[in-house]
């Protein structure tokens, strides 16, 4: 591993001929599996302007790229991009991925310690699997005039939001849970023993809530339907559906949690079997430049990776953010590490016996 970071710090400079891209001989078309707004129409046309490449884009989310991919044994695509803690175990369970080829990537463009961080959590047998792109977090979205009281997860157990909470029957709810109650599920993924330990805790105070629970929502417009009309007033969910619904209610925002909000890095990887490797890097380095990189963040509404890539961005979008995050709630964002093989299906059956407990 020191060794492979090293090789990032020497990469200082991109020679001319590898930062430029391609002539109009050399176009491909890049086969893009991404998820919804990370490729907007003026970026793609962009691209497709400059580099005479092609793009088709399929949006998806963690687990169905996984299938996807595995169900072609890493072909269809030609770049991908699931979230960092979903790379190492997919890649020792199904070899769907290839290494990255750092020197065709222009380090130059990158905040260095997301580089450096996602190739620690994206290197399996010294080879690195993947780059940031986008990142973001979830956490509360609450009424703060109805349910000003709700500051961690586990207040919207409270009997003031009973039947006005909502939260997805999903894995960060197990982790985002266990972190209010005061354990670390983090530190337990290596010991499979205590990580179930921690979901038999998790579980216990989950079924206890459901009283609480007006509905485990699924997508991001029911949610934020949900706090639109008031039906529900706390709700687990993602930074930017709660700065979204701040533009119209500024009573409703996101709150990072006490406990730590939960952090994700949204990646570039190389599916096994992709045919236009050339497109696939020309496509990296391009959307990494912050100017292209602030109209995507303007477009998913979650900031990138990129160097300068928040100076354009929405002057609304950078104060909402700025509300939610002081330094004290950045440093206390607990970041996605690698899911080690085996541990989604102890938490589906955790999830599983929730939603058929009375």
């Amino acid at each position: 591993m020191t060794d492979k970071l090293a090789q990032f710090s020497r990469i200082a400079v991109v020679t001319t001929a590898m930062a430029t891209l391609p002539m109009m001989a050399g176009a491909e078309t890049l086969r893009l599996l991404t998820w919804g707004g990370y490729a907007p129409e003026d970026v793609i046309a962009k691209f497709e302007e400059e580099t005479g490449h092609t793009v088709e884009v399929t949006t998806s989310n963690n687990e169905e790229m996984i299938a996807k991919l595995r169900a072609t044994n890493g072909g269809g695509f030609d770049l991908a991009q699931p979230s960092q803690d979903r790379i190492t175990s997919a890649q020792e369970e199904f070899g769907i991925y290839k290494p990255i080829d750092m020197s065709r990537i222009n380090a130059d463009l990158f905040i260095p310690s997301m580089l450096s961080a996602t190739a620690a959590n994206t290197t399996f047998e010294g080879e690195v699997y993947g780059v940031p792109h986008v990142w973001g977090t979830s956490g509360l979205v609450v009424n703060t005039e109805m349910a000003g009281n709700v500051q961690d997860y586990s207040d919207l157990c409270d009997d003031s939001v009973a039947g006005k909470v909502s939260y997805r029957l999903k894995r960060p709810t197990l982790i985002g849970f266990a972190y209010s109650m005061g354990l670390d599920p983090f530190a337990a993924y290596g010991d499979s023993a205590a990580y179930q330990g921690i979901l038999d805790q998790v579980e216990a105070k989950l079924t206890e809530c459901k009283a609480n629970v007006k509905t485990y929502w699924d997508g991001g417009d029911e949610i934020k339907n949900l706090l639109r009309s008031g039906e529900v007033v706390a709700s687990m969910a993602w930074d930017t559906g709660g700065w979204q619904l701040n533009a119209d209610n500024p009573d409703i925002t996101f709150v990072a949690p006490k406990s730590g909000a939960l952090g994700w890095i949204d990646t570039f990887v190389l599916p096994a079997r992709g045919r236009a490797d050339d497109a696939a890097y020309d496509w990296i380095n391009f959307v990494m430049r912050p100017e292209i990189a602030a109209m995507i963040t303007n477009t998913a509404g979650n900031f990138t990776a990129a160097v300068d890539g928040d100076a354009a961005v929405d002057a609304d979008l950078k104060a909402r953010y700025q509300s939610s995050f002081d330094q004290q709630a950045i440093d206390n964002i607990k970041w996605y590490p690698p899911v080690p093989a085996g541990l989604e299906a102890m938490e589906g059956a955790s999830l599983d016996r929730i939603n058929a407990a009375n």
